[in-house]
């Protein structure tokens, strides 16, 4: 079952596309909770307002409000920050993998490689 699990992980198919997807859907749901139900509560107990909706700046007859693109990019910085550490999870688990494979699970290619590169360092 593990070894099954391996070739899973380390293939990239249609269905590790639509589980992908799948998993960024709930990622989404995970992230805009914690936008909203977390961290913009402690902006709150620090601003006294749970957004920036509110925050504009007024020229002359023209309310400019960049409250809701503060918001966008809170969210937008949230978001790219946990997708970079759930891939820098996915790369490290992925190394980890790839260096405890067993050599007969390598493909005859990259085994044959191998033993090129190391047929040529040691005539170097």
């Amino acid at each position: 079952m593990l070894k099954e699990f391996r070739k899973f992980i380390l293939k990239g198919d249609l269905v590790t596309i639509a589980v992908g997807l799948i998993l960024a859907l709930q990622i989404t749901a995970v992230v805009n909770s914690l936008t909203e139900d977390i961290l913009m509560q402690i902006v709150a107990a620090i601003f006294g307002t749970a957004d920036f909706f509110d925050v504009s700046i007024t020229i002359r007859d023209a309310d400019i409000n960049i409250g809701a693109f503060l918001n966008t990019v809170v969210e937008f910085l949230i978001v790219g920050f946990i997708l970079f550490l759930i891939v820098k999870a996915y790369n490290t688990a992925k190394d980890k993998l790839i260096k405890n494979q067993d050599p007969e699970e390598t493909p005859e290619d990259i085994q044959l490689l191998r033993e090129i590169r190391d047929a040529i360092q040691a005539r170097n």
